[in-house]
Parts: C-alpha cells; sequence; structure tokens
C-alpha cells in the first residue's frame, strides 16, 4: 500500500457546513447567528465578560505567595540508588543516564524512603536526615556539593 493509495473509511469524514451561501443551504443570511446583537458580530467575545457586571476572576480574593527565588530541587528515593552496582559514585549525570530523573533543576535531593544494601558515593545537593543515615549505614558515603 502507497499513501496515495490511503483513503478514509466510509463516514468518517464529513463535509464542512458551508454557512452564508444562499437561502437554499438551510444556512443562508444570518448564517445561524440571528439579528445583530453582540453575538452576531466578527471577532472574540471577551473571555470571562459578564456584561459589565465584575468579572468572577476580580471578585474572588488573591491568595498565596509565588517565591521565584526558592530552590527546586529533583528529587529521589535511597531505593532508586540500589539500581547501581556497589563502589560506584552517583551524581546527578548518572541519574539522569539511568532515567532516574530528567532535569537537575537546582540540583538533586536524596529522601529515605526505601532501603539500600549497597555502598554507594552518592553526591548531591541535599540530603534527609534519613536518606543520608541510611546511605552512611550501608557503607557509603553522602557528599554535598
Amino acid at each position: 500500500m502507497k499513501l496515495h493509495e490511503l483513503k478514509a473509511v466510509e463516514g468518517a469524514t464529513t463535509a464542512a457546513k458551508r454557512k452564508g451561501r444562499g437561502h437554499g443551504s438551510g444556512n443562508g443570511k444570518t448564517a445561524g447567528y440571528g439579528h445583530k446583537g453582540q453575538k452576531a458580530r466578527s471577532g472574540a467575545k471577551k473571555a470571562g465578560f459578564e456584561g459589565g457586571q465584575m468579572p468572577l476572576q476580580r471578585r474572588l480574593p488573591k491568595r498565596g505567595f509565588n517565591n521565584i527565588f526558592a530552590t527546586e530541587y529533583a528529587t529521589i528515593k535511597v531505593s532508586d540508588l540500589e539500581r547501581f552496582e556497589a563502589g560506584s559514585v552517583i551524581d546527578a549525570e548518572a541519574l539522569k543516564a539511568a532515567g532516574i530523573i530528567k532535569k537537575v533543576k537546582d540540583g538533586v535531593k536524596v529522601l529515605g524512603n526505601g532501603e539500600l544494601t549497597k555502598a554507594v558515593t552518592v553526591k548531591a545537593a541535599a540530603y534527609t536526615a534519613s536518606a543520608k543515615e541510611k546511605i552512611e549505614q550501608a557503607g557509603g558515603k553522602a557528599e554535598v556539593i
């Protein structure tokens, strides 16, 4: 089969409704928009416009704060380190290559979920207390970059 031989299944495609093409088309003259008024005019209707009433997004109180300077870590679990061989050095690049993290962001933070049985050297930006303890218990090192 070639590309030019491909054809849509019967009934899969329907012809576009041609508006404003005479009264014989069943959709002529005003083309389904009625007579005059805002909705009959061309151009976009303003999103959230409530006819002059104060719009909902302006009536509701603004809450919260977005700290644009906050450090955002790529988090991993202690159990994720089990994939690596004993004695290996694990850093952000090794984690990315293994597919454990997608983006490094502001660094890697190791969380204490799971168990670790191998002695590995981990180089990360931050650790939780339990994560550091588990890595050192297994005979490894937890280095802060």
